[in-house]
C-alpha cells in the first residue's frame, strides 16, 4: 500500500480577502502536516505580506512545480509570479485575476495526476472575470474545465447534514420553471452516488423537499407536488433510489426529522441554505459532488471588511479540509471494492430492518412521521460504520485545538 500522504492543493483565493488567513491558521498546528501534504497555490510575496501584516506562525517553503512539494512542510507553488498588489478590504481587479491563476495553474496540475484533493479559499465572483468567459464560482468553472458532460452539484455539508438544491442559484423568479420531473431525479440520483461512493453509506435515504407550503394538506398554493415532486420520488423508488417526501421544509426541520436522512434535497437555493446556516454557523462546508476531482470549500466569503484583521475563523476552511481526505479515502476504498467485489468489509451500525424502513413513508405526498406516531422508530443517533466512515471531524492523530 502505498503510505504518501495525500496532496492537498489549496487555491489562495482573492488576494485581498481572508484565504491566506484561513490557510495559515488552519495549519498552525503541526499535526496537520502528519496526514496530508498542503500546497498552496499562489503568490510568495502575497503570503509574505499577510504573515507579516498579521504576526502569523506560518513557515512555508516557495516551490516552482508541485512534483517538488515535500511531506511534513507547508509548500507554497508560485502560481502568481508577477507583483500583486494586496489592498486588503478593497476588492478589485488584480486580486480577482490572482485568484483565477492559481485556480487555472490548479487545473493543469490535476489533469497531470499532480495532487489528490482541492480545497478553494473564498473569491468574489464579481472580480474574478475572465475575458470572454464569464466566472460564475468554483464550481461552474471546475465543471468547465475537468467536467465529463455532467453538470456537478454543491452539497453543503455539516456534521450529518448534507443538503443541497435541485435549482442552486436560479433566480427566483427561474425558479418554478427549472423544476422538473427529470431534473429531480437527475439531481437526487447524483446526490445519492455521491453520498455511497464518498461517504460510504451503502443504502441512503434521501428526503425530497416541497415546494409549496402546506403542501400535505391542499393544492391552493400550487400543484407542483402532485404534478412533478411525487411522480419524480415514485420513479426514483421504481429505480431503487430511497427518496422519501416531499416535506414542508417548516416542519421537516422545526421538528428535527432531518436527523433521520443521509441526504435532503431542497427546490430553490435558500430553502437549503437557510435552515443549514441556522445549524452550522461557522463549520459548514461546500462539497462538489459529480465531478472527478474531490473538491470542498468553505462555507464563507472572502469577508473584506475583517481582511488583515486577524479576525477570521478558520473552522470552516479546517473542516474542508478534513471533508476533502476522508472524501478522497472513502472514494478509494469504494472504487477498490467496485473493481475487486468480496464480502462488505463493513457494516453500518444503523437498523435496516423492514420495521425502520416502513416507518418512514416511502410514498410522496404523505405526511411525516406517519400519523401513529407512537409507531414511528426514529434512526438511532449513534449510527455509523465500524470502519471507514465518512466524517467531517478530524482524525484521530491529530491533537486537539488549543
Amino acid at each position: 500500500m502505498d503510505n504518501k500522504k495525500i496532496r492537498v492543493a489549496i487555491t489562495h483565493g482573492d488576494t485581498n480577502g481572508i484565504g491566506y488567513e484561513l490557510i495559515f491558521k488552519t495549519f498552525a498546528e503541526s499535526e496537520m502536516l502528519d496526514f496530508c501534504t498542503p500546497i498552496i497555490y499562489g503568490s510568495p510575496k502575497v503570503a509574505a505580506y499577510y504573515r507579516k501584516a498579521m504576526n502569523l506562525p506560518a513557515q512555508f517553503s516557495i516551490i516552482q512545480k508541485a512534483e517538488d512539494a515535500e511531506e511534513g512542510r507547508i509548500n507554497l507553488l508560485a502560481a502568481v509570479d508577477e507583483e500583486v498588489k494586496v489592498d486588503m478590504g478593497i476588492p478589485t481587479d488584480e486580486s480577482g485575476a490572482a485568484a483565477i491563476k492559481a485556480l487555472d495553474r490548479a487545473m493543469t496540475d490535476f489533469r497531470d495526476n499532480l495532487y489528490d484533493v482541492l480545497i478553494t479559499a473564498p473569491v468574489n465572483n464579481q472580480n474574478a472575470q475572465i475575458e470572454g468567459f464569464p466566472f460564475k464560482g468554483h464550481k461552474h468553472y471546475i465543471e468547465t474545465c475537468l467536467g465529463e458532460g455532467q453538470e456537478a452539484l454543491s452539497i453543503l455539508v455539516g456534521g450529518d447534514l448534507r443538503i443541497a438544491s435541485v435549482t442552486e442559484k436560479t433566480p427566483f423568479k427561474n425558479v418554478i420553471a427549472g423544476i422538473t420531473e427529470e431534473r429531480i431525479i437527475e439531481r437526487v440520483k447524483l446526490m445519492q452516488q455521491t453520498i455511497k461512493r464518498d461517504f460510504l453509506i451503502t443504502n441512503p435515504r434521501i428526503a425530497v423537499l416541497a415546494l409549496n407550503p402546506r403542501s400535505n394538506e391542499e393544492e391552493s398554493c400550487g400543484k407542483e407536488e402532485s404534478e412533478i415532486i411525487i411522480p419524480a420520488i415514485d420513479k426514483l423508488a421504481e429505480q431503487g433510489v430511497q427518496a422519501f417526501g416531499p416535506y414542508a421544509a417548516d416542519e421537516f426541520f422545526g421538528k428535527g426529522y432531518f436527523s433521520d436522512f443521509d441526504g435532503i434535497m431542497a427546490m430553490y437555493h435558500d430553502q437549503a441554505t437557510t435552515p443549514f446556516h441556522s445549524l452550522y454557523t461557522e463549520d459548514g462546508v461546500i462539497y462538489t459532488a459529480g465531478l472527478p476531482i474531490i473538491h470542498t470549500a468553505a462555507n464563507m466569503t472572502p469577508s473584506y471588511s475583517i481582511a488583515g484583521c486577524n479576525e477570521a475563523d478558520e473552522s470552516s476552511f479546517r473542516q474542508a479540509v478534513f471533508l476533502a481526505i476522508d472524501a478522497f479515502q472513502n472514494r478509494n476504498s469504494y472504487d477498490e471494492a467496485i473493481e475487486n467485489p468480496l464480502p462488505k468489509l463493513y457494516h453500518e451500525k444503523r437498523d435496516e430492518s423492514e420495521k425502520v424502513r416502513f416507518s418512514i413513508p416511502k410514498k410522496g405526498g404523505k405526511p411525516f412521521p406517519p400519523k401513529n406516531e407512537k409507531n414511528f422508530t426514529p434512526r438511532p443517533k449513534n449510527e455509523g460504520q465500524e470502519a471507514l466512515q465518512a466524517t467531517t471531524e478530524p482524525a484521530q492523530q491529530v491533537a486537539p485545538e488549543a
